[in-house]
């Protein structure tokens, strides 16, 4: 099992991120499928104003290359991407084309 955590903003207009909120009351049944097939265990997303978080937890082996290439290849996630990009945008940090940034873990207490 690993954990990832990631970061992302969203247009800061609170009509629309009420929209994005309500997408995600319930993802479309293929959204959660590829999720689950690429290796995803478990995922939530959290917000702050208009800057979002995710945690995701994964299998052993997952691989965001291999995740990203199964996203391209399915039209529906591409629509999926696509709406979604309508409400995200870019972290200051972000490099270019990047949009939810993996984040370093600086601190743990176990």
């Amino acid at each position: 099992m690993k954990r990832y955590c990631l970061a992302v903003d969203l247009v800061d207009d609170p009509v629309m991120i009420a929209e994005y909120e309500a997408y995600h009351k319930k993802i479309r049944p293929e959204i959660e499928k590829s999720i689950l097939d690429a290796g995803v265990t478990q995922m939530e997303i959290f917000r702050t104003g208009n800057r979002l978080f995710m945690i995701m937890v994964t299998e052993d082996d997952f691989s965001f290359e291999v995740k990203a290439k199964m996203d391209l290849e399915n039209p529906k996630v591409q629509e999926w991407e696509k709406l979604m990009w309508g409400y995200q945008q870019a972290l200051p940090t972000a490099k270019k084309g990047e949009k939810w940034v993996l984040m370093d873990q600086i601190f743990a207490l176990v």
